[in-house]
């Protein structure tokens, strides 16, 4: 299987224009999402090989400024994420620590604002 890289580049009428350098096609396509399959064939051509036996890899090109917001949001998503874990953690140690004292799965609800099912579920 042959990997070729295809830059896509949005053009200011809202195309994306597709290019494989080494092999010279171009191309165009109104979504990304349609990349691939559009220059699958002009590429397998000009490489002279079977569709089936090459890999379209789409390499959109896209503004510093967005590659910055995404990587910031993925960090944000990610501290979010450690923070959801450790708040459960702290969430199931508050409920056992109500358990073991002997209160009710109702009022561990009623304490912390879940419902008692959650609770249960909480000190399992």
């Amino acid at each position: 299987m042959k990997t070729f890289n295809i830059f896509a580049t949005r053009s200011p009428r809202g195309w994306w224009v597709l290019e494989e350098p080494t092999l010279g096609a171009v191309s165009q396509v109104r979504s990304l999402a349609d990349a691939a399959d559009e220059m699958r064939e002009p590429v397998a051509y000009l490489a002279e090989v079977p569709e089936s036996e090459i890999e379209i890899n789409v390499v959109p090109q896209l503004p510093d400024a967005f590659t910055q917001a995404m990587a910031a949001a993925r960090e944000s998503r990610q501290i979010a994420e450690e923070a959801n874990t450790r708040s459960a953690q702290e969430y199931r140690k508050a409920a056992a620590v109500l358990r073991r004292e002997g209160v009710t799965l109702r009022d561990i609800g009623t304490l912390m604002g879940i419902s008692y099912q959650r609770a249960g579920q909480l000190v399992a």
